[in-house]
C-alpha cells in the first residue's frame, strides 16, 4: 500500500484502476506528470522537482498550497463534529458562513444555498431560477439561454446550458427548451487587447433577438460566466454585461453569472460582478470558496427571489432541492479559515494590483512564433497559439506538457494556453512563469 508520506514513484504505480476526469488517459498514463506536495506557490512531484503552479491548482487554490489556518481549522471540526444533516436539522457553521459570504457578496445577494461544486452550484441556480418563476405566477417560463463557449459544469443542467461542443454531444439528450448567445471572442477587432475588449457590445443585443424568437414570457433564465475561463479566458466586452442585465430586467428573466472560476478574487475583487459593476441576480460560486481544501460550493441569491419561495404554509418545504453535505461541518470550518485569509492577507483585490504587471509580462509574448492573441484581467491570462492545419489542440497540449517538465504547470485548452496563478505569487514569479512559457513556445513548432 502506498504511503500517504512518502508517494510511490510513477515507475512503481498502477495507472490503470484510476479513470482520470476530462484527460485523455491514455496519452497521459504514457507519461504521467505526479504531483506529491505542494507549499505556497509551488508543487513537487513524485521525483522530487518543483514545479510553479501558474494555474491555482484548477483555478483554486487562491492563497497558494499548505496553509495551515485551513487544515488546523479543518483537522479541529472533523475531531469535534465529522458531519451533521442540514435537513430538517442544522449547525452552527453553515450559518456563520451564510453571513459571512453575504457581507462579502454584491448588495442584495444575501440569500447563500450550500453545495458541493461548481456544477451542483449551476443546477442548483437553474432550478432556483425555474422554481422562482413559477412561484411568482410566471410559470410558462421554462426556456434557459446559456452561451456558446460557456463552461457550466458537467451536471445535465450545466451541460445544457453550456457551450462547448466536446461536453455536450456525446450526451443527447439534453434539457429541452435551451438556446444559446454567440460567444465574445473576437480575434480580428480585438487581439491583444489588455484587459477588457473594445469591441462586441453588440453581440448582447442577440439576447433581444432571442426574446422576439421565443417569447419573453417562456424564458426564466440567462446564464452566462462573467470571464469565459475553461474556453480560454474569454473576456466580456465593455458594456457586455451591462447590456445583458438592461435587457433580461426589461423582460423579467433572472440573470445567473456563474463565478466559479471568477470569484473569491481572481479578477480583483471579490466578484466579477463587483470589478465590472454589474449585479445579477443569482451567483454560482465554489473552487476559491475552501482555497480548493474540501469541496464545497455556494449559490448567492437576491432576496427577492429568496423571498417568492417563503409562501404558503409555514411546515411547507419551500424548495425540494440540497445534498446530503449542503453546509458540511468540515468544508464550512474550512470556507471560514479561507476568508480569513482572504481578509487578513487582502487577497481579493490583489490582483487589481498586479494586474498590469500581469498584462505586461504576458504581452512581451507576443511576437513569439505562433501566438495569435494574448488575453488577460486581473491574475488570469491566456496565450492563444495558431492551430496546426491537421492536428487542433496538439500544439497547446505540447506547450502545457514542455511548460511542467521545464518547472511549470500551466493549462491548455486546445490550443490556448490559460493561466491563474495563485493570488500570493510576487513578481519574481510571475516572471519565471512568463520566462518558462516563452522558452518552450519558442521551441516547439
Amino acid at each position: 500500500m502506498t504511503s500517504l508520506q512518502h508517494p510511490t514513484p510513477a515507475q512503481d504505480l498502477s495507472l490503470d484502476p484510476f479513470w482520470m476526469p476530462f484527460t485523455a488517459n491514455r496519452q497521459y498514463k504514457a507519461k504521467p506528470r505526479l504531483l506529491a506536495s505542494a507549499s505556497g506557490v509551488y508543487y513537487t512531484d513524485v521525483e522530487g522537482r518543483q514545479v510553479l503552479d501558474g494555474t491555482s491548482g484548477l483555478w483554486c487554490c487562491n492563497a497558494g498550497h499548505g496553509r495551515r489556518e485551513i487544515s488546523e481549522a479543518v483537522s479541529r471540526q472533523i475531531q469535534q463534529m465529522d458531519f451533521a444533516p442540514t435537513f430538517q436539522m442544522g449547525h452552527p457553521l453553515p450559518f456563520q458562513l451564510a453571513e459571512r459570504l453575504s457581507e462579502l457578496a454584491p448588495a442584495g445577494l444575501n440569500r447563500v444555498f450550500f453545495t458541493n461544486s461548481g456544477s451542483e452550484s449551476v443546477d442548483t441556480a437553474l432550478k432556483i431560477a425555474l422554481g422562482y418563476q413559477r412561484a411568482i405566477g410566471q410559470g410558462t417560463r421554462t426556456r434557459l439561454i446559456g452561451r456558446e463557449l460557456g463552461y457550466h459544469g458537467v451536471g445535465f443542467g450545466g451541460v445544457s446550458v453550456g457551450g462547448m461542443g466536446n461536453n455536450r454531444k456525446a450526451f443527447i439528450p439534453q434539457l429541452p427548451g435551451v438556446d444559446h448567445l454567440p460567444h465574445t471572442l473576437d480575434l480580428e477587432r480585438n487581439a491583444f487587447t489588455k484587459g477588457l475588449p473594445t469591441f462586441g457590445i453588440e453581440r448582447a443585443e442577440a439576447l433581444e433577438a432571442l426574446v422576439t424568437l421565443h417569447g419573453a414570457e417562456n424564458i426564466a433564465a440567462v446564464i452566462v460566466e462573467p470571464m469565459s475561463g475553461s474556453a480560454g479566458v474569454i473576456l466580456p466586452p465593455q458594456g457586455y454585461l451591462q447590456r445583458l442585465r438592461e435587457i433580461t430586467s426589461k423582460h423579467g428573466i433572472v440573470l445567473i453569472f456563474d463565478e466559479v472560476i471568477t470569484g473569491y478574487g481572481r479578477v480583483g475583487a471579490p466578484f466579477a460582478s463587483q470589478r465590472w459593476g454589474v449585479t445579477p441576480d443569482i451567483i454560482t460560486t465554489a473552487k476559491g470558496l475552501t482555497n480548493g481544501s474540501i469541496p464545497m460550493g455556494a449559490v448567492f441569491v437576491a432576496q427577492h427571489i429568496h423571498d417568492a419561495f417563503m409562501q404558503g404554509p409555514q411546515g411547507l418545504i419551500e424548495f425540494f432541492h440540497g445534498y446530503t453535505y449542503s453546509g458540511h461541518p468540515v468544508a464550512a470550518a474550512a470556507a471560514l479559515a479561507t476568508l480569513d485569509i482572504y481578509a487578513n492577507e487582502q487577497l481579493l483585490t490583489r490582483a487589481a494590483e498586479l494586474e498590469d504587471y500581469w498584462a505586461d509580462a504576458l504581452q512581451s509574448l507576443r511576437d513569439l512564433p505562433n501566438v495569435i492573441d494574448i488575453r488577460n484581467t486581473g491574475l488570469v491570462g491566456a496565450v492563444h497559439l495558431a492551430s496546426r492545419p491537421d492536428a487542433p489542440g496538439a500544439r497547446g497540449y505540447e506547450v502545457f506538457d514542455g511548460c511542467f517538465w521545464e518547472g511549470a504547470m500551466v493549462r491548455c485548452s486546445g490550443d490556448i494556453i490559460a493561466m491563474s496563478p495563485p493570488l500570493t505569487v510576487e513578481k519574481a514569479e510571475l516572471d519565471r512563469l512568463v520566462d518558462t512559457l516563452a522558452t518552450v513556445i519558442r521551441r516547439t513548432a
